[in-house]
C-alpha cells in the first residue's frame, strides 16, 4: 500500500512533494470531496436542478451581472447550453439580460430578487439540516471547524482568482 503522499500511479504525480507540507494534501481533498458529497445533497424546501442552483449562485456570489460568456466557463457548460438555461431562467423571473453600457453587442446576466431569495432559502434549509449534526460534535470538533473558517474561505478565494 502507497504512503499517504506518495504517488500511486493513477494520476497522482507529484504529491510527493506535498511531504513537506503540514496539510495531508490528499486527506484534506479527500474530507472535502466526503463532505461535498453529503452537502449538495442536503434535503431542501425549493427544488431546482443543479444548474439552476450554480448560476444563481455564482451570480450572486460574483456580486455583479456577468456576461453569457464568463457564465460559460465558470459553469463549464456549451455557449448554446448557458444560453438555453439563462432563457428559462429568465421566464421563470429569477435572472434578467440587460444590455451592457460598454459594449452595445453584449448582454449582461443579472439576478433578480426571486433568483436571490432560492439562495437565501437553500442557505437557511442546510443550516437548519447541519445544526443537529454540529450539535452532536464534541467542542473540540467545533472549534477546529471554528477555526478553519478563515483558511476555508481564503482557499476559496484563492481558488475563485486563479479561475478568472
Amino acid at each position: 500500500m502507497n504512503e499517504p503522499n506518495e504517488p500511486t500511479g493513477d494520476g497522482d504525480q507529484g504529491l510527493d512533494r506535498d511531504r513537506d507540507r503540514d496539510l495531508d494534501l490528499n486527506a484534506f481533498t479527500a474530507a472535502v470531496e466526503n463532505f461535498n458529497r453529503f452537502y449538495i445533497r442536503l434535503p431542501v424546501l425549493e427544488k431546482h436542478p443543479f444548474t439552476t442552483l450554480s448560476v444563481l449562485d455564482t451570480l450572486a456570489f460574483a456580486g455583479r451581472p456577468l456576461r453569457l460568456t464568463e457564465l460559460t466557463r465558470t459553469e463549464q457548460v456549451s455557449q448554446p447550453g448557458i444560453t438555453q438555461l439563462v432563457t428559462r431562467l429568465e421566464h421563470e423571473g429569477l435572472l434578467e439580460r440587460r444590455p451592457d453600457p460598454s459594449d452595445g453587442r453584449a448582454v449582461l446576466v443579472h439576478i433578480t430578487e426571486a433568483g436571490r431569495r432560492i439562495g437565501r432559502s437553500r442557505h437557511m434549509d442546510r443550516t437548519r439540516h447541519l445544526a443537529p449534526l454540529v450539535d452532536q460534535l464534541t467542542p473540540e470538533e467545533r472549534r477546529a471547524l471554528r477555526d478553519a473558517l478563515p483558511a476555508l474561505t481564503r482557499l476559496a478565494e484563492l481558488g475563485r482568482s486563479s479561475q478568472g
